[in-house]
């Protein structure tokens, strides 16, 4: 592992500005497309109650893959996080492929036609999952598998390591790289709930839905239910359709 440590560091510092966990995770991303030669890598954050956000990507088309499951809740990390073991999709068009009947073909239309995740948990702490990307099918090789969960394992120790220095939970180590998505994802869930006269659940049900429905993030439409550009009706139909406020 500490091989891997040093192809982390050794790559380029481009600050996001957000933390150096972040920047850390980005680096971490870039260091395995190149060392494992597949088309991208991100990694998404989560916690038992609910999925942080992307905490880093490769590239900007990693990191809409990333962003794509927590818009549509399903996915190579959310099946990866819940089951405690890697999750392995060759062919995301395979017509034995049904485990993500939304996922899939988004990711499809975005470029990926595999996708290979691996979990960030030690012990009893789960923190989320690195997922790997190719833009061709096919299986990775059993070294390459091996040397991403050694990429994960890095991954783990970096959002841990983090947490011990802050003097933190993992949870809220991670929580750092995305509270500002996810407060304004909870702020526009929140208001649905009361436009709706619903619960959170179909809130975010229904928020979902028009990210899904519009080719949107669900974190662009959360931020337009916060800033009153968009309002989601009551009486809307199935396909979604709702007011904009903005118009």
């Amino acid at each position: 592992m500490s091989q891997i440590w040093r192809l982390v560091t050794q790559e380029p510092v481009v600050p996001r500005g957000s933390s150096p966990l972040a920047d850390l995770l980005d680096r971490l991303c870039k260091a395995a497309v190149r060392d494992l030669d597949v088309s991208g890598c991100g990694v998404s954050l989560m916690s038992e109650a609910d999925p942080l956000g992307t905490g880093a990507a490769s590239d900007a088309t990693c990191e809409a893959l990333e962003e794509l499951q927590f818009t549509v809740g399903e996915g190579p990390c959310v099946d990866a996080y819940a089951a405690r073991h890697s999750i392995m999709e060759p062919d995301l068009l395979s017509p034995a492929q049904q485990r993500w009947p939304l996922y899939a073909p988004a990711a499809a239309e975005l470029g990926a036609r595999a996708v290979f995740a691996f979990p960030l948990q030690l012990g009893a702490a789960r923190l989320g999952a690195l997922d790997v990307y190719n833009v061709e099918p096919g299986p990775l090789s059993q070294a390459t598998v091996t040397r991403a969960l050694g990429f994960a394992d890095v991954a783990t120790d970096a959002v841990l390591d983090s947490q011990a220095l802050a003097g933190i939970s993992p949870v809220t180590a991670g929580a750092d790289l995305v509270i500002d998505h996810r407060a304004q994802l909870y702020h526009a869930q929140g208001m649905v709930m009361i436009q709706l006269g619903t619960d959170l659940t179909t809130a975010m049900v229904r928020m979902r839905a028009h990210a899904y429905g519009h080719s949107r993030s669900l974190g662009d439409v959360a931020r337009d239910i916060a800033t009153g550009r968009l309002r989601l009706d009551a009486d809307s139909g199935p396909e979604g359709e709702e007011i904009d406020s903005s118009f």
